[in-house]
């Protein structure tokens, strides 16, 4: 099942709990406005390149629509609506004044130089600047941009609009990015886990951690989590994958993966063949890569008793079947990740109020959140005889109903 089609299913069985009339739920799945614009560009040699842009605006019944825009040669339409549609539903659980959007280029940035890369930016923030602001929709990073890219953005769109650092998040801290920003997410998944395991009479301390993953996301998990006493007993990447039963020194291999630009060849671990990550044995699994790598597959040989999906849709339905009969117990993506796009909305307060804060104060109000986070999804959970996933989903639709509702917007 693809993303789109999961992330639709979830959404029906949550507007059934709810019971939802059929109009509303009709109107709460249809995207507010899907853009698409043609980017051309003269390369270093001199010659013409096209290139295809979009912006698919989901839903601003809660507040200016938010999500990333990911430079990437596959850029599947179905996908990007699916985590658009996502992003509406995960700001809602976090509880932060957004709606959801996605979008990007089909490029492979890998292949443009950084004069090409900036130029194609500008192209398209030409096309589109008047479709996104700070109060309509405020991108931020994904797959193949970073902060960079935003900072190519804000001046462009600077020059249409005036100074407007809160157009886009995740900028560089010199132009008014948020301190915090780059580990908000692993934080966040750092904050969920421990919100679960307490739930449980466990803490991190001592529990034996895997993680699919070691870009951004997984590797500051894994630093946050061994410096909370969690002993990190298997990681991979798209190098490799590596395994020590005792426990792996994560600054030696943060250090490693720096130089070599990846797990491989760490000496202070075992190799293991990467399809086997998810199926290790140990107490928590954390995808933190790819969609549907949890599927019907390899579902029944998973050992982990907790999986904090730390990656958009990791687990696909029919594993969430299996899993849910072996008593797994699944932290949702749209409450598991929510980090990143909740400290965001850190940097966009801090840029609007234009009062910048300390880290201390954004790790703070990030554990505030993740915490009455977890407490809203769990009762949620109590008043529909739910697991966490329907928990999640039911939370955050039923905010952006209600907002749909009070704002006149019903069909």
């Amino acid at each position: 099942m693809n993303a789109l089609a999961a992330t639709n299913r979830n959404f029906k069985l949550a507007a059934r709990l709810l019971g939802l009339d059929s109009k509303l739920e009709r109107s709460l799945l249809i995207p507010f406005r899907e853009i698409k614009v043609e980017c051309t560009i003269p390369k270093d040699d001199g010659t013409l390149a096209s290139y295809v842009g979009f912006r698919v605006q989901h839903d601003n019944a809660r507040g200016p629509m938010k999500g990333g825009i990911r430079y990437h040669p596959e850029v599947d339409p179905d996908e990007v609506n699916a985590l658009a549609q996502l992003m509406t539903w995960k700001t809602a659980v976090a509880n932060i004044p957004y709606g959801g959007a996605k979008g990007g280029i089909g490029c492979d940035p890998a292949g443009l130089s950084i004069s090409e890369l900036e130029r194609l930016t500008r192209v398209f923030t030409q096309k589109i600047h008047d479709l996104v602001g700070v109060h309509t929709d405020v991108p931020a990073p994904d797959m193949g941009t970073g902060p960079q890219t935003m900072a190519w953005i804000l001046d462009e769109y600077s020059k249409f609009h005036g100074y407007s650092p809160a157009v886009v998040t995740g900028k560089p801290i010199d132009l008014g990015g948020s301190l915090g920003r780059d580990a908000a997410t692993g934080r966040g998944v750092l904050f969920a886990t421990e919100a679960l395991l307490n739930e449980y009479g466990k803490s991190i301390s001592g529990q034996r951690v895997v993680i699919q993953g070691f870009g951004n996301v997984g590797s500051w998990a894994a630093q946050l989590i061994s410096e909370s006493g969690g002993k990190v007993v298997a990681v991979s990447d798209i190098t490799g994958a590596i395994k020590n039963s005792n426990g792996i020194d994560i600054p030696a291999l943060l250090k490693h993966v720096k130089e070599t630009k990846g797990v491989r060849g760490f000496h202070g671990a075992d190799v293991i063949d990467p399809k086997s990550i998810l199926v290790e044995d140990c107490d928590v699994l954390i995808p933190a890569a790819l969609g549907g790598v949890i599927n019907r597959e390899n579902a029944n040989d998973i050992k982990a008793k907790f999986i904090i999906e730390a990656a958009n849709h990791p687990t696909d339905p029919e594993a969430d079947e299996i899993l849910a009969k072996k008593g797994v117990v699944i932290l949702p993506d749209i409450y598991a990740n929510s980090g990143g796009v909740t400290v965001s909305y850190f940097e966009w307060v801090q840029n609007i109020q234009g009062f910048m804060w300390d880290e201390e104060k954004v790790n703070d109000e990030l554990r505030t959140y993740m915490t009455k986070g977890f407490k809203a999804v769990k009762e949620m959970c109590k008043t529909h005889a739910c697991d966490l996933r329907m928990g999640a989903f039911t939370l955050g639709v039923n905010r952006v109903a209600r907002a749909t509702v009070l704002r006149g917007w019903e069909a």
